[in-house]
Formats: structure tokens, sequence, C-alpha cells
């Protein structure tokens, strides 16, 4: 009989860097897993303090924790609650012990996180701490915070889109997985209408209009670049040195016909 133990743990975690970001590029993906049986966690590294011209950082604080938490129920997701705030995110020791905390609380199979490259650094700094923490998963000697013994098995990382689908230098970013998010939209637009407090920041900040049909036409524009999907979430599988004996697909496997694998991009030619 086969030790259960050898099994694949059917766990994914998405880590983001503010409240809203899953909904905007992650959470179609996270619903499917979740349908297929797996497992899913929540964790916006920031609070988000920043995201009002009215109220102060600890009211945006507040009021950003619960629609969060809101999101997730939406989601059905484990929720974790932030440590850090926006434009705090910084790739250093405090950080990146608090992740590899929850990463081996977790102890998950997928990572779902930024992409390297991005129109901020929050972003761009939150995918490296989910990249580091996962890989010091097993390391006895890395002290984490809380403490927490370390884990085993083989997890993978996958890299979310950027905003826009270009990096910080405008260059296009290509998936090498699309994740067909169709039948999970709805869902989605829920949890992302959970943000309410960021309607009127984003319209004023950023220019997005509304974060909605921001989120919707980012869909869209996915689902053209697959060649099959009308609505799509993009993912970048990180290397599997140090996370895996060998290359793993564990997020394509588990769903199936709604993955695409871009055979281009597999191929060194994306």
């Amino acid at each position: 009989m086969p030790d259960p133990t050898d099994q694949p743990r059917r766990v994914a975690i998405a880590i983001a860097a503010h409240p809203d970001d899953i909904e905007f590029m992650m959470a179609g993906t996270l619903l499917l897993l979740r349908n297929a049986g797996w497992v899913i966690h929540y964790l916006n590294v920031s609070s988000g303090n920043c995201g009002s011209n009215s109220l102060s950082a600890s009211g945006t604080e507040a009021e950003r924790l619960a629609e969060a938490q809101e999101a997730a129920d939406f989601l059905g997701a484990t929720f974790h609650p932030p440590f850090s705030r926006d434009l705090e995110i910084f790739y250093d020791l405090q950080h990146l012990r608090h992740l590899t905390s929850i990463i081996r609380e977790v102890n998950p199979t997928i990572v779902l996180t930024h992409s390297p490259e991005d129109y901020m650094e929050d972003h761009t700094n939150t995918s490296r701490l989910a990249v580091t923490a996962a890989f010091s998963r097993g390391m006895p000697n890395f002290e984490v915070s809380p403490a927490r013994p370390p884990v085993g098995g083989e997890v993978a990382v996958y890299h979310g889109m950027p905003h826009g689908l270009r990096d910080a230098m405008r260059r296009r970013v290509v998936p090498g997985l699309f994740i067909d998010t169709a039948s999970v939209l709805e869902t989605k637009r829920q949890a992302l209408a959970a943000h309410r407090s960021q309607k009127e920041w984003l319209d004023v900040s950023q220019g997005l209009n509304s974060y909605l049909q921001t989120m919707e036409e980012m869909s869209l524009a996915l689902g053209r670049m697959s060649g099959e999907f009308q609505h799509a979430e993009g993912w970048r599988r990180h290397s599997h040195l140090g996370f895996s004996a060998v290359e793993i697909d564990p997020l394509g496997q588990a769903l199936g016909q709604a993955a695409l694998a871009n055979s281009d991009y597999e191929n060194g030619l994306g």
C-alpha cells in the first residue's frame, strides 16, 4: 500500500504585495484549484495603509483588512494577516524570516506570486521574498519568526503577469501557462469588488477607471493571447532547481484542460 506521506500535497498559497493584487491577477487560478479539491491560502504582505486619499493610515489598514478578509471568504481561502506596510516591503531578513515561517506552516506544493518584473517595487520585492522563502523552507539552520520546524517535499513557484502585461521597461511579458478562468470570472469579480475602498483610490492615483473593468480587460487580453480561451490568467514557472528533484508542473496537472502550455515559451522561444 502506498505511503500516504508520499502523496502530493494539494495545498496552494497566493502571496501578493497589497490587498486586491490577488484578485486582479491570481484569484481565478486559486478558485479553479479549490474546485479541483485543493486547499488554498491567501496572503497580502502589506496592510495597504497608503491606499486612501481621505483616511488615516490606521483607518485605511482597518478598512482594507476587513475587505481582504471578505475577499478571501469569497474565494474559500484560508486568510493570513499582513505583516508589512505599503512601500516598506524590502528584501530583508525581517520579511524573509516571517514569510518563510508562513511557508513552513502552510507547506504548499504550489506558490503563486508576482512577476519578477513589474511596475512597482513592492511587487518585485514580494516576488523575490516568496522565491527565497520557498527555497529555505527545509533549511534547519535558517531561523524563522515565529519559529517553526523545516518542512520537506517538492514545491513549484509560479509568477503571475505584471499589471499592464508589460515589465517596468514596457517590454511585453508572455506567459508560459494560460489558465482558462471564464467559468470562475464572476466569483473573481465579486472577490475584487470586496475591495470597495480602492475604486476611488485607483481611479485617482493610477487612472485605472473602474478597477473591475480593468481586471476584466486584462483577463480578456490574456484570453486573446492564449489563442483559445475567452478569459485567462497567465503564469511563468520558476526554475525547479532547489525546489524539486526534476521539473514539475503541479498547476498544469491539477487543472487539466483548463491549462494551456505556451509551447514557444516552454521551448525557450517566448
